[in-house]
């Protein structure tokens, strides 16, 4: 990076005089600034998606729990686990009759 001297010029200016390719030094020092700008606006974003990613399992840990809790205490919970024959007739007539609807005749 330009460092500054005393009169305010960067030193890269200064070498640019100096090493007797001004145009190539003005070009580096102008890619440097934006590889800077660059890499400072990715650092951003990415610090955003961690941020934002952190949150959205945090939410997902709370909802998963609450549904939990909620099958925990239903009553089809219950009842399935009271009469699993019964469930399990239950499951077998729904899916038979959901084909029945989208079968091709």
């Amino acid at each position: 990076m330009a460092t500054q001297n005393a009169k305010g010029e960067s030193s890269t200016m200064n070498n640019s005089l100096n090493s007797g390719h001004p145009v190539t030094d003005k070009v580096a020092d102008a890619l440097h600034t934006s590889v800077n700008t660059l890499t400072e606006k990715a650092a951003s974003a990415e610090k955003q998606f961690r941020d934002t990613a952190d949150s959205s399992v945090t939410t997902v840990k709370n909802q998963s729990a609450e549904m939990q809790d909620k099958w925990n205490q239903s009553r089809v919970k219950r009842f399935a686990a009271e009469n699993p024959v019964a469930t399990a007739g239950i499951a077998f007539a729904t899916g038979a009759l959901i084909a029945s609807f989208f079968s091709k005749k």
